[in-house]
């Protein structure tokens, strides 16, 4: 799910930039998923 998700925003990423469309927007939503992945990241799948 993460990784779809980051997926998807790079690719919108690029259109953004490519395009000049919503690029702030974009940029946002970017940075977001890269702060979800590197919590997800660091975080990990705890286990007890």
């Amino acid at each position: 799910m993460l990784w779809t998700l980051v997926v998807l925003l790079l690719i919108f990423w690029v259109l953004g930039l490519v395009f000049k469309v919503a690029a702030g927007a974009i940029h946002i939503l970017l940075v977001i998923a890269l702060i979800l992945f590197i919590v997800n990241l660091v975080g990990g799948r705890r286990t007890v």
